[in-house]
């Protein structure tokens, strides 16, 4: 029996099976087991696809579809071997059956009768239904497969080809035709139509991201290649890798940018025949060249208190984390010198606001902003497939990574060898679901080192996360909620007015070009000078040194980069090197003196200014006003928890939660040495609160005093100033 052309419901019927219909199913008694012996009626449980001829027994679970059902009654015909009837005739063919209706489509999608003819644009009958058949030529001229459009009487812009048909350019020809330019776009009829422009014109006929890098070899090196992709995701990303691709030859290139009118996903289609649009402005007003020139004479020199002052315009208060936000964004454009941030914080605090508001500044292209993501689904997400490797790529390179108030740290778990920059490619093994319910193996190839910054409500950290980050908390002064209500007051009484104020701002519209012409300068190498004096001064201050101290150091090292790509025209230079000075070097140790502290304890800056503000006060106020005498009987008194929760509602002027107490602050504050726990003697039960012997350090303690040894904060302050000398 021939099963080419028929369908489930003529098999049926030849087979003299009755079935019953069901909107898109054909319900039958099932006939490989006894599952309907005592069906009443109607009642059947073996169910087909009219669309497909798959079916399915909802009781015994027998599945397949025509060609299993035709073996399993006999039907089969023998095997026999598939021949390629697809070859000039059949192109020819398809080309003279072209109906008036089809011809009347395309050219009102642009296309000129010649160009219909020359390229033998055609109708005809596959898969079972109608479709516009576009002929594809190999590049030895021959004709390789037809790339078929569906006929837009059914409403479909569905697009196909032959299963394993390998990618190719459409067409050829033009790459050996004299041309002082070549336009690169996506999609066949987008081609078509521009050649009725007479604009010579090429594409790859399997997507935006398919360009093969051999292609670029039969491109002439003193072409002027404009390339110009749909406007969407895809397009954009196609863009840019084909750009790169061809800077390898030394053309001149452009990238054109759909204007905004022609939609989400317009094409030149919709620019040309929508928006009526013009060669001329096309190439003109739209075209930009790659990679993009920015004049540079419009910037200064900038120092970190400008810098600051350009931030406060949308987030008060806050320095250190702010400074230590955008350096960190900012290291995305670096080679290897990226480095991470944990905002750790407890909820509505800022910790999201800070990085989510600097991020604005920033290309968006760059910026991947996650609300929520399970350990997994970011790598199912956000790869693509390489077919050579058998693996999907996930490139991350010079890319700021958010993660917004993620419930907990298992992604970083899965992501520790990325955030250590162990290597700049890493695979991973995941498990994925199939189809039929089982697990198979994913491969993934992590790329490239991103900025990443995570901002979570947990306190907890494990210590292993905690090394490979910056920990970071926003401030809760009072006077920040302050001028913090007053922002949102502002705007919101009149949105519109407080975005143009924004955007209009100077000094903010500067520092956004500024940062999209640090990016272009592809500053690949960043040295520092005098690195034994940065040696010296590191370990002057940690005279007790631990194994956290080497991640410490490349950190330092990160901010100091950072600095020095603020300013990068300012700084030595050879090719696409730099080298940081020695006012970079002093910028980043003041920022590593604020923040260093924290760090050296493993505490999100929160849960050490707690207890700098709630714990060691009360306990002081508890114990200066007893008699020394008693005192020296009794022993210095502890806190309970609740008077720790009563002096933090009178410090923050908000209850804290006293399970987050118990099972999460005094924990880390134990780890760190800050505090010890001990029962209450006369009952326990409970559990008292004392400071340990390091009770005694400053918010201004160095990281020294830590291990026990405490100098002068006086003195250290005036060694500061004079290590700022020159190196």
């Amino acid at each position: 029996m021939n099963l080419t052309n028929i369908t489930i419901k003529e098999y049926l019927i030849g087979k003299g099976i009755p079935f019953r219909e069901s909107g898109k199913e054909l319900i039958v008694k099932c006939f490989f087991n006894d599952c309907d012996r005592d069906s009443k009626g109607n009642e059947a449980h073996l169910y087909f696809s009219i669309d497909t001829g798959q079916y399915d027994c909802k009781k015994c679970g027998e599945k397949g579809n025509l060609i299993t059902l035709a073996k399993y009654f006999g039907d089969t015909e023998p095997k026999s071997r598939k021949i390629n009837t697809f070859n000039t005739e059949l192109v020819e063919k398809c080309h003279q059956e072209l109906p008036p209706h089809i011809r009347e489509y395309l050219r009102k999608r642009g296309l000129t009768d010649a160009v219909i003819d020359a390229y033998k644009l055609g109708y005809g009958q596959f898969y079972r239904k109608s479709w516009i058949t576009i002929p594809i030529k190999d590049i030895y001229g021959n004709y390789s497969f037809f790339k078929l459009r569906m006929d837009p009487v059914f409403g479909n812009d569905k697009i196909t080809y032959p299963k394993g048909a390998e990618a190719q350019l459409y067409d050829w020809d033009n790459l050996t035709k004299p041309s002082i330019s070549l336009v690169i776009c996506e999609g066949e009829l987008d081609r078509l139509l521009l050649l009725s422009k007479n604009v010579p014109t090429i594409t790859s006929t399997h997507g935006a991201m398919t360009f093969k890098d051999e292609w670029v070899e039969k491109i002439r090196k003193d072409n002027k290649i404009y390339i110009c992709f749909d406007k969407d995701d895809a397009g954009r990303k196609g863009s840019e890798r084909v750009a790169k691709i061809l800077e390898s030859i030394g053309c001149e290139i452009h990238i054109i940018t759909l204007p905004e009118e022609v939609g989400e996903a317009g094409d030149i289609t919709d620019y040309f025949i929508k928006l009526n649009g013009s060669v001329d402005d096309l190439f003109g007003k739209y075209a930009k060249p790659y990679p993009e020139k920015i004049d540079i004479t419009q910037f200064a020199p900038m120092s970190s208190t400008q810098l600051l002052d350009t931030l406060g315009l949308t987030i008060k208060y806050d320095a250190e984390n702010k400074l230590a936000t955008f350096l960190c964004e900012l290291s995305a454009y670096t080679e290897s010198s990226q480095f991470n941030i944990s905002y750790n914080a407890p909820s509505s605090t800022g910790k999201s606001y800070i990085p989510t508001e600097i991020a604005r500044l920033f290309p968006q292209d760059d910026v991947m902003e996650i609300a929520y993501c399970s350990p997994t689904a970011f790598f199912h997400d956000v790869g693509q497939y390489d077919k050579d490797k058998n693996s999907y790529l996930v490139d991350l390179s010079h890319k700021i990574l958010i993660f917004l108030d993620q419930p907990h740290n298992e992604l970083l778990a899965r992501l520790r060898p990325l955030l250590s920059h162990d290597k700049k490619e890493i695979a991973i093994k995941i498990t994925d679901k199939t189809q039929k319910n089982g697990t198979k193996t994913k491969n993934i190839l992590l790329r490239g080192y991103p900025s990443v910054i995570f901002c979570t409500a947990g306190l907890r950290i494990d210590e292993q996360e905690a090394t490979r980050f910056l920990l970071l908390s926003p401030e809760v002064s009072q006077d920040k909620i302050q001028q913090g209500i007053s922002a949102i007051i502002r705007k919101e009484a009149d949105s519109e007015s407080f975005v143009s104020w924004l955007e209009e701002n100077p000094d903010r519209a500067l520092l956004k070009e500024r940062i999209r012409a640090i990016k272009l300068e592809n500053i690949k190498e960043i040295n520092i000078v005098s690195p034994e004096k940065i040696s010296e001064r590191f370990l002057n201050k940690n005279k007790t040194l631990k194994p956290r101290h080497q991640r410490d150091i490349k950190r330092l090292l990160s901010l100091i980069k950072s600095f020095a790509m603020l300013n990068v025209w300012w700084r030595e230079r050879d090719g696409s090197t730099i080298t940081a000075n020695k006012n970079d070097v002093n910028d980043a140790f003041k920022l590593w003196d604020k923040i260093s502290v924290s760090q050296e304890l493993n505490l999100p800056p929160y849960i050490y200014n707690l207890y700098k503000e709630v714990i060691l006060p009360a306990w002081e106020a508890k114990n200066n006003s007893r008699n020394e005498t008693f005192e020296e009987l009794t022993g210095k008194l502890g806190l309970s928890r609740q008077e720790v929760l009563e002096k933090h509602f009178a410090v923050y002027g908000r209850m804290l939660d006293g399970h987050q107490l118990r099972q999460q602050i005094l924990p880390m504050l134990e780890t760190a040495g800050l505090i010890v726990q001990e029962q209450d003697p006369n009952d326990k039960r409970k559990m008292m609160i004392f400071p340990s012997s390091l009770y005694q350090l400053s918010g201004e303690a160095k990281n020294s005093e830590i291990e026990g040894e405490v100098k002068n904060t006086d003195q250290e302050s005036n060694e500061i100033t004079m290590e700022e000398i020159d190196f």
